[in-house]
């Protein structure tokens, strides 16, 4: 009589807010513990702001700098799957002997290049130097890393390389290297959305009941364009007064997250163009997860518009696979991976980079063309099935059902490939600038923490 396969264990650590009101990574933690919860059993820890929640899983808040409690969550765990610089919040992490999943589907490098565009460029420097640091250890340590799209995938790769993870080792035990690094995009519901009240026309300030709503969806932050939209939507107001551009999101759930600069200014702009609150109107807060879908299906069309540098070429805008849910045509700027998708797959148009006339053009085409705009809701739906949680994820429920760790980690020992002694010395500086000698000395003589989460001997 065969043994029933014993269950492992697996926290989902993430940085972001879990609650009614949730962002990207908060969503992805959310389905990720969801998805892995009928093969294992889960732990969400988040280190920000935690509501009770029903679940299949346990969900909880971990204090920061509570060593102990990090400690009794890594005893516990078999894996552990974290998103960002979870090892500068926790440091005990790059130490654990357990199996670690990183989530790399934000470049946050690429992302803080644009992010720090408001500090000057010595304090720029400094924390990009420090954020380096920890990326690089994370990369160095990790036995499985998960990339957003193929794009993504190849810049993770080349980093790898560049740290030594790609080595003989990682390539004989796997010459695709997707034992490595695979690619888990972001993913959508698979049941479709359901409109349960009225949120928008003929009920939000602004909107009457037979406009043309155009969604922003999620927050506006330094690496996108709400300008170029904005001087659109006032241009084509004359002749489409019924043209409502509404911004979904301004204040972010997660209490860590200060408004950007960009949200006031893009208010100044709507001020100034004479259509803030008729044509350009802001929703002051942030709407819950599970009531997004209302304003999704009296949408007419998505939108989303970035300048073209080095962040959106790497970028996964999350907020249109809720575009891709809700079946709403879109129009997009060109430069990233989504851009590419819906100029392939017909779901709308991708227009140049700040380009006001194109900008506006496609609008008016894809929201007033009946036969334009049906036709693209169509190729949305049809394209949709593919990005479900249960097939994105499908990688990442395979490797914690046959967790290993990566070929070249499996010698405990091992420092095969890695530049080890030139990531510690910039790792270093990197520090000493960000925090000081104090911190530089704390870290240097940082004994291993056993289980009960006191320094060992």
């Amino acid at each position: 009589m065969s043994e029933t396969p014993t269950r492992r264990r697996i926290v989902v650590l993430t940085a972001d807010s879990i609650g009614k009101k949730l962002a990207g990574p908060g969503i992805r933690a959310w389905h990720m513990a969801l998805a892995l919860s009928v093969v294992a059993d889960v732990r969400l820890v988040s280190w920000s702001k935690v509501e009770k929640m029903t679940a299949p899983f346990s969900v909880e808040r971990l204090k920061l700098g509570d060593g102990d409690a990090f400690a009794e969550l890594e005893g516990w765990a078999d894996m552990i799957l974290f998103q960002g610089v979870a090892m500068a919040i926790w440091p005990d992490l790059a130490s654990s002997e357990k199996i670690l999943i990183c989530d790399s589907y934000v470049p946050m490098q690429l992302e803080n290049l644009e992010y720090d565009g408001e500090y000057d460029l010595r304090t720029a420097e400094r924390r990009h130097a420090h954020l380096s640091y920890f990326m690089n250890q994370t990369l160095e340590r990790a036995d499985f890393f998960l990339a957003a799209s193929e794009r993504q995938r190849m810049f993770w790769l080349g980093a790898l390389t560049a740290l030594g993870r790609v080595n003989p080792y990682t390539y004989r035990a796997d010459p695709s290297t997707n034992d490595l690094i695979d690619v888990v995009p972001f993913g959508l519901a698979s049941e479709p959305p359901v409109h349960e009240r009225q949120v928008l026309k003929g009920v939000y300030p602004g909107i009457e009941e037979d406009d043309k709503v155009l969604l922003w969806s999620g927050g506006i932050y330094n690496w996108f364009d709400p300008f170029t939209l904005i001087r659109a939507v006032a241009a084509l107001a004359p002749r489409r007064p019924d043209l409502k551009l509404f911004f979904l999101g301004t204040k972010h759930p997660n209490p860590d997250v200060e408004e950007m600069e960009i949200v006031s200014r893009a208010r100044s702009l709507a001020k100034e163009l004479g259509v803030a609150g008729r044509n350009v109107i802001f929703n002051e807060s942030w709407v819950d997860y599970a009531d997004r879908q209302n304003y999704l299906l009296e949408a007419d069309l998505g939108v989303s518009t970035h300048p073209v540098h080095i962040e959106t070429m790497f970028s996964f805008r999350t907020r249109i696979l809720d575009y891709l849910w809700a079946g709403l045509p879109m129009v997009v700027t060109r430069g990233d991976h989504f851009a590419d998708l819906v100029a392939r797959e017909g779901l709308g148009v991708a227009v140049p980079e700040e380009d006001v006339e194109a900008l506006a053009d496609a609008i008016e085409r894809v929201v007033y063309d009946r036969a334009t705009h049906d036709a693209a809701a169509e190729n949305v739906r049809r394209v949709a099935h593919g990005y479900e949680w249960p097939i994105v994820l499908a990688p990442l429920v395979e490797f914690v059902k046959n967790p290993h760790r990566a070929a070249d980690r499996q010698k405990r020992d091992s420092t095969i490939g890695r530049p080890r002694l030139w990531n510690r010395l910039e790792g270093a500086k990197a520090l000493l600038a960000a925090e000081g000698f104090g911190a530089l000395v704390r870290r240097a003589t940082k004994g291993p923490r056993n289980r009960s989460g006191k320094s060992g001997d």
